[in-house]
């Protein structure tokens, strides 16, 4: 007997070439189940990518594409006083940028919205008919909430 046939017998007398098919054809396994791994992975970060572009928010949006924007988030109106209330508003840097490349200026970013708001309001009430004249206007105060954030009233 040579030695290859001697081996092949050994190997079906203690079952050895069963052994080695089934981890052949485990190996097939295991190799085609990382291909399905790693398709379900670029599906998954695919998808990742295409609901983190859905959910960013119009801000975000109009940063990106480095364009101005600006938006009323809410109106708060003073119960014990109706007549007095505010706006609370919220822009990006190109916003900014565009108000003070128009002519406005401040120490701030919020100074700076304030004075274009403050115009904004009086040039609505004058096309409204309003006498602007007689409209005395309080005082701004602004107030740091960090993280970028100010309060102003």
């Amino acid at each position: 007997m040579s030695g290859g046939l001697k081996m092949t017998f050994i190997k079906r007398l203690f079952g050895i070439d069963k052994i080695e098919e089934r981890a052949d054809r485990m190996e097939k396994a295991a190799q085609q189940m990382a291909r399905h791994v790693d398709e379900a992975n670029k599906k998954v970060a695919e998808t990742e990518a295409k609901l983190t572009e859905v959910l960013k928010t119009p801000k975000e949006i109009a940063t990106e594409k480095k364009e101005p924007w600006v938006a009323v988030l809410d109106t708060h109106i003073n119960a014990e006083n109706i007549r007095n209330g505010f706006f609370e508003l919220d822009w990006n840097e190109y916003f900014v940028l565009q108000l003070k490349s128009a002519g406005y200026n401040g120490k701030s970013d919020e100074e700076i919205v304030d004075q274009w708001f403050s115009e904004l309001c009086r040039n609505v009430g004058a096309e409204e008919g309003v006498n602007m004249d007689r409209r005395g206007s309080g005082f701004v105060d602004v107030t740091s909430l960090g993280n970028g954030k100010a309060e102003v009233s």
